[in-house]
Order: structure tokens, then C-alpha cells, then sequence
């Protein structure tokens, strides 16, 4: 939230100051070198430097965090591979390139915020020709713990900044600035980056001090797979319900206010039942490809995840269906033929 500023006081409401304070202050003005105050965030009484960002990939998310980040006083510059998706962040302020490589110049950190990790890496390799030593790379894509590792060579082999920023939350809170961060990264750098997670975020979560180790993805595809798991049962649990012939209100009532109610079973239900599908607060499509790391990355560390692969499953019925973007409880019709 803004901070509201502070009136001035009214013309009669003067402060007389004794006449050796006026000398004094005078004095202490003569031997102080003047600094204009530092940009104002959309946070409130938190200051920062004015930063020049690049986002590249402007789609639901993306183009929330864009639009955050130039609220915040920032200069934005934005690309993405359709262009038509970024055009209308211009009208925010920021500029809307034509290439990755025209986006990244005179950046001091770009965010990347695109479907999975190959093809965040093919997008830098387009934007490597512009891009500085020393920048600040925060790697906000959902990429998964193998395309994170080819992503850090990247960055190692041009002289990047690297930063595993994957963040939690979707559509509603990206567009409120009230994502959570999870990050792992340099600490001496941290003070570059921290303005762009106070802009797009509410909260910051450090997980580590290096982004190569994948720390904080390895807590998004944890987190991940419980939020598709609630996804999956209250689809289903709807399923169920209109095969029984039971009103899901009756379910509701039964639940409500004990440890099994929730607002987020109660929020995807909704869409659900209200045909409220599009426009998805996050797409199905992209929710079976976050499944199949999660599986993926259990399957690599001797963990079967039998529920996720089933979800995984159901996400992909559902998209063949015809369902790939609408909200991911669209899961819901994975259920019937």
C-alpha cells in the first residue's frame, strides 16, 4: 500500500524558533553538503535508487511485475515474443523493445519471466550481445533443477550477477505487488536486487546465498506440488459431486470454519462453478509443466510422487480437451470424457 503523504501544517500553525537555534542551524546548513532524497517506491516510506529493469516475458505474470516495477519509479523496458502482449505496458511507462537484445541495454537487473528454462535460456542468448558484466540476472521462470543448471552457466560464461528468484502467488496478487520471492543469491548484490522483489513482492524469502545451488526452486517445486495437489482435490471433489448428484453448497456447509475449509479450495471451486475460467489466474498449460518438474525432480532424488503424476495426467487430459488456457482448475473436466 502507498503511504499517504504528510500535510504541511497550516500557515498559523508556525514554530518560532529562539534566535541563537536560527544561528546555529544556519551554521550547521553552511557545513552540510545538500543530497536530493533517493525515488520513492509504491511501498510506501521505503526509499530506493531508481533502477533501469528489463522484463523479459510479459505475459500474466510477467506483465504484472512490469507494470509494479514502473509504479514503483523505475525505468522499465519490456519484450515479448508476441508483441501485441507487451504493447499495452507502454502506456505505463515503459518502453517496448523489439529483441531481447534492444530490451537488456543499460540494464541493471533483467527478470526473466518466461514459460520454462529453455526457453528463458534461448531469449538471453538472443539478448547476449547487449548485455553488461556485473548485471543482475533474476531467473523468476519456473525452469525446473536441470534447466536451472544450464541457465547458471549462462550467466557464469557472461560475466552475470545470477539470482534463483522463482516467486509464489498468481494473477491477483502479481497485479496487487504481493507476490513472495524466493530467492537465493550473492549477499553483496542483494542491495541491487531488493528493490525489484519490495516492488513485485510483499515478502522476500532468501534461501541461499548462491542461485546456482537452486535452493529457492527447490522450495517453489515444494510448494508447487501442494498447490496443485488442493487444485486437483477440489476438482475432483466437484467431479464427484456432480456425478453423485450432491450440491457442492452441502460440502461447504459441512466443512465450514474446521481445519479442512480453506479460502483457496473455496476460490478455485468458484471459478469453477461460476464459468469464471478465463481469464485463468494461472494456465493450465503451464501448471502440467511445473507438475512434470516437480515429478521429474523427485524421480531424481528417489521420490515417487504418485499423486503429482496423476495430476500431471489430469492437467494434460484437460488441455487436450481444449482447456490449455483457462485457469488450472479446469481439472476439473479431466474427470468425464
Amino acid at each position: 500500500m502507498t503511504a499517504r503523504p504528510t500535510s504541511p501544517p497550516p500557515r498559523h500553525a508556525l514554530t518560532y524558533t529562539p534566535r541563537e537555534h536560527v544561528a546555529a542551524l544556519a551554521a550547521k546548513m553552511a557545513t552540510t553538503t545538500w543530497r536530493p532524497p533517493l525515488a520513492s517506491t509504491a511501498k510506501g516510506d521505503l526509499m530506493t535508487d531508481t533502477l533501469t529493469v528489463t522484463v523479459l516475458g510479459t505475459g500474466i505474470m510477467g506483465a504484472a511485475m512490469a507494470r509494479n516495477l514502473a509504479r514503483a519509479g523505475h525505468a522499465v523496458r519490456v519484450w515479448n515474443r508476441t508483441r501485441a502482449k507487451a504493447e499495452p505496458l507502454a502506456a505505463d511507462g515503459a518502453f517496448v523493445a523489439d529483441t531481447p537484445a534492444e530490451a537488456v541495454q543499460d540494464a541493471d537487473v533483467v527478470l526473466t519471466m518466461l514459460h520454462d528454462g529453455p526457453a528463458a535460456l534461448e531469449v538471453m542468448r538472443q539478448a547476449a550481445p547487449s548485455l553488461r558484466p556485473g548485471t543482475c540476472w533474476v531467473q523468476s521462470t519456473t525452469a525446473g533443477l536441470d534447466a536451472l543448471t544450464e541457465l547458471a552457466d549462462f550467466a557464469r560464461e557472461h560475466h552475470l550477477v545470477f539470482f534463483d528468484a522463482p516467486v509464489l502467488g498468481t494473477r491477483q496478487p502479481a497485479e496487487a505487488g504481493q507476490l513472495v520471492v524466493l530467492a537465493a543469491g550473492p549477499h553483496r548484490e542483494r542491495d541491487t536486487v531488493t528493490p525489484v522483489f519490495d516492488a513485485i513482492g510483499a515478502r522476500t524469502v532468501w534461501t541461499g546465498e548462491d542461485g546456482v545451488d537452486g535452493s529457492a526452486t527447490r522450495l517453489k517445486l515444494v510448494a508447487n506440488n501442494w498447490v496443485l495437489a488442493v487444485t486437483h482435490g477440489t476438482a475432483e471433489t466437484l467431479a464427484l459431486a456432480r456425478g453423485l448428484g450432491v450440491d457442492p453448497q452441502s460440502f461447504f456447509d459441512i466443512i465450514d470454519g474446521g481445519p479442512l475449509d480453506m479460502g483457496y479450495l473455496r476460490a478455485k471451486a468458484g471459478l469453477v462453478l461460476n464459468g469464471q475460467l478465463v481469464p485463468p489466474s494461472f494456465a493450465l498449460a503451464t501448471a502440467e509443466k511445473d507438475a512434470r518438474l516437480i515429478v521429474q525432480a523427485g524421480e531424481q532424488h528417489g521420490v515417487r510422487l504418485d499423486v503429482a503424476a496423476a495430476g500431471a495426467e489430469r492437467l494434460r487430459r484437460a488441455a487436450a480437451q481444449g482447456h490449455a488456457n483457462e485457469d488450472m482448475a479446469a481439472s476439473y473436466y479431466a474427470s468425464f470424457d
